[in-house]
């Protein structure tokens, strides 16, 4: 009878606390001399807990996506990637849509002291009739003892030509033809002393030439047209920058040297070819930097038109016609105050000045060209920035668009 009446007791409280939702009360139950005292609270009703959350719109979602891109999520995923795209430019291959791929990623996803390898896979099509496809990419192991570098490209674009010296680039009239470069690298480096490591390189290249008319022919002075190398070679250099894509501090000086077997290529004869690279980058103020860069590549007597230093480009003396000025021997310096502006968004200016030159045509101070330009960068992942430059020179003047800082 004791459980029978407990049972009763339970089933009228359960049933009472489910009908009355109204408010806080006081209640009393009493069945045969048992008296139950219950407390209970009504659950208020919250109509937005059963809203379904509106969907952000396509360019609330872009802008989101891009929100998230500068965040480091390299210890989390095995590769932090962001997708961009849109149109580009350069005085070389003009007007046209590009597209990359910027990504992150750690070898050791547990060391949060050696900076994190990154990865650059991009396209471009232009209205000259030019595209490419590249990859560039470096892959720091744990403690930096170890660097793998890479890089490769395969092209087909349409050239402007003006003879190989200082003063066919600066007096010829203009020419062109079609050309079509594939071109691989990498490079290994193991660290021997603090900062400091040595290293082999290997490196592939094959340039076919086409529609050549006869002033352009006259250019490469009876070269063939189609020229493959493959060479390998040493490196030795002190580096101390803290990321490489857009370093904030820290020194660069590298020494390498490449061997191209004349039995590994068309060339007819074993060619050799040596750079200098020295980079110092030195913080000014909280948002301000200055960053310094001195290169110099000297190739062997004889080298085919190909294989010969072409003053312009993305990196060096920006604003010039990519091969404009091509010789045997280059020298360039730069210096560029690099500058955070807002979030995202930075600028920098820059000025400097380049050289060609050969036996034929041996260095002269007269014939050094000047170089100077401004830009806008906006960082697309963590310290990896899209750029965009505008470089002028001696009665020149171009806009690029590129990743990464130039140097």
């Amino acid at each position: 009878m004791a459980i029978m009446r407990r049972l009763l007791i339970t089933l009228l409280f359960l049933g009472v606390a489910t009908l009355s939702l109204a408010q806080t009360e006081n209640r009393f139950i009493v069945s045969e001399g048992d008296t139950l005292r219950y407390t209970y609270t009504p659950i208020a009703f919250d109509s937005t807990q059963f809203v379904q959350p509106q969907r952000k719109g396509f360019l609330g979602r872009v802008v989101d996506y891009f929100g998230r891109s500068t965040e480091d999520h390299t210890f989390e995923k095995k590769l932090d990637i962001t997708f961009a795209g849109g149109p580009s430019y350069s005085k070389t291959t003009q007007l046209g849509i590009g597209a990359l791929a910027a990504g992150l990623y750690r070898i050791d996803r547990t060391d949060s002291i050696t900076p994190p390898s990154n990865i650059s896979i991009f396209a471009n099509v232009t209205t000259s009739g030019f595209f490419s496809l590249g990859v560039t990419g470096n892959t720091i192991f744990r403690d930096s003892r170890r660097k793998v570098s890479y890089d490769a490209t395969f092209s087909s674009a349409p050239r402007d030509v003006w003879g190989i010296g200082y003063a066919a680039g600066r007096y010829n009239p203009k020419s062109d033809f079609v050309e079509q470069r594939y071109s691989i690298r990498a490079r290994y480096a193991e660290r021997i002393f603090p900062n400091t490591y040595v290293g082999l390189l290997a490196q592939f290249e094959h340039t076919n030439g086409r529609k050549f008319d006869e002033l352009s022919l006259s250019y490469i002075e009876g070269q063939k047209h189609r020229y493959t190398a493959t060479g390998l070679g040493a490196i030795l250099e002190y580096d101390s920058r803290d990321f490489i894509p857009n370093p904030a501090r820290g020194i660069y000086v590298s020494l390498q040297g490449i061997w191209f077997a004349e039995g590994l290529g068309n060339c007819e004869k074993d060619l050799w070819r040596s750079s200098v690279t020295v980079d110092l980058y030195q913080r000014l103020w909280p948002s301000g930097l200055l960053a310094f860069d001195f290169y110099g590549e000297f190739n062997a007597d004889g080298a085919p038109w190909p294989m010969l230093a072409r003053m312009g480009g993305n990196q060096r003396m920006r604003g010039y016609y990519l091969g404009q000025y091509t010789d045997n021997n280059m020298l360039t310096c730069q210096v560029e105050l690099r500058q955070h502006i807002w979030r995202r968004i930075g600028c920098v200016v820059w000025g400097g000045g380049g050289n060609v030159f050969s036996k034929r045509e041996p260095f002269q101070w007269r014939h050094t060209l000047p170089n100077y330009g401004l830009g806008l960068r906006w960082e697309l992942k963590k310290r990896v920035n899209v750029r965009m430059d505008y470089g002028f020179g001696r009665d020149t003047s171009g806009f690029l668009l590129s990743i990464d800082e130039a140097f």
